[in-house]
């Protein structure tokens, strides 16, 4: 069961980098209607393939930014587009199959069966939110899907694998947490739900294109804190956070510091209170990823996110997530096993 999780936590990890890719490339617009199953063919004729291009020239990204497009163009935005989307049904199989195997089995039953038929209901809506999200860049004006959609997308995706790592880590018998590692909870779980915003407000990043401007590190439009009318130019001033690029950007940075800081703390008290314990050993490595994935992130903004930057820090920050989850999930109570079933302990 263990194996099967962390296989179907990489599916996810490789869902989120060719979503990525999709949204990268300008690709996540090329399919305009949303079939969950004939959609998982693709076009098998010449005028099939027409027929998907003249849809498509109907919305507005065509008329705005890819007004005379061939054809042979067309397929390799498609093509993205299609593979994020039958991955999700592969993904789909690979999880549901499964668990009703092992609940067959009896092997899962109880509280574990409520918390992985959880997983897979969210699984299930993740396809509906994603049509919401593509259906927000299809209407009038719009060249680009709505940021807080392209947000909830990736954050119900991160949601999909936390929930993967945090059951399969937390799978068979082990010894009890010591008085060190339990005190160390705290910080870890403080750490988790910084990594899980720190992504949201990378999404947000993404959705509004924020990585292309204020190309400079570490000063923003010349200054370490832009000025209030740079990052504050819209009324109610919270609506900054989600529409407003220097916002958004800044918001960005700032959660990276503030990850950075808290990372190092949590790597100081797990050495203080458990020095050479695998807790300890864990937090570092932790630390230490952050630090590289800020530096990634700083690479990526310097160089106005070429394709290779965007993916290496889109999918080290799933990293990232996945690590955080196994460390915090490993500082929680031993499970009960018994013979028959697995039950983790909440």
């Amino acid at each position: 069961m263990r194996l099967w999780l962390y296989a179907v936590a990489l599916l996810v990890l490789i869902m989120v980098l060719v979503g990525g890719a999709t949204r990268l490339t300008g690709s996540g617009l090329s399919i305009t209607e949303w079939k969950p199953v004939t959609g998982a063919l693709l076009p098998l004729t010449e005028s099939a393939w027409l027929a998907e291009f003249e849809r498509y020239r109907q919305i507005p990204q065509y008329e705005l930014v890819n007004k005379g497009m061939t054809l042979a163009e067309f397929k390799t935005i498609y093509l993205w587009e299609w593979g994020h989307r039958l991955l999700g049904r592969l993904i789909g199989l690979a999880y549901v199959v499964p668990l009703m195997f092992f609940v067959w089995r009896g092997t899962v039953r109880g509280r574990l069966m409520i918390t992985l038929g959880a997983i897979g209901i969210l699984g299930g809506l993740q396809g509906a939110i994603g049509w919401i999200m593509v259906a927000s860049g299809l209407e009038p004006g719009m060249t680009a899907v709505a940021p807080v959609k392209l947000m909830l997308h990736l954050i119900a995706a991160c949601a999909i694998f936390l929930g993967l790592v945090w059951v399969a880590t937390g799978l068979g018998a082990r010894s009890p947490v010591d008085r060190a590692s339990a005190q160390l909870r705290g910080s870890a779980s403080l750490l988790l739900g910084l990594v899980f915003l720190q992504i949201a407000l990378g999404a947000l990043v993404a959705g509004l294109d924020a990585g292309l401007a204020f190309n400079t590190w570490p000063l923003m439009d010349g200054r370490l804190v832009p000025a209030t009318h740079t990052l504050l130019p819209l009324s109610p001033w919270w609506v900054n956070a989600f529409e407003t690029v220097a916002t958004v950007q800044f918001n960005h940075r700032a959660g990276a510091y503030a990850l950075l800081a808290v990372s190092f703390w949590h790597a100081w008290r797990a050495h203080r209170l458990a020095s050479g314990s695998a807790a300890a050993h864990g937090a570092v490595a932790i630390a230490a990823l952050v630090m590289l994935q800020a530096g990634i992130g700083v690479l990526a903004l310097l160089l106005q996110v070429p394709l290779w930057a965007g993916l290496l820090h889109q999918g080290t920050a799933i990293i990232l997530l996945g690590a955080c989850s196994m460390h915090r999930r490993r500082l929680a109570q031993p499970l009960r096993v018994s013979a028959r079933t697995v039950v983790p302990a909440i």
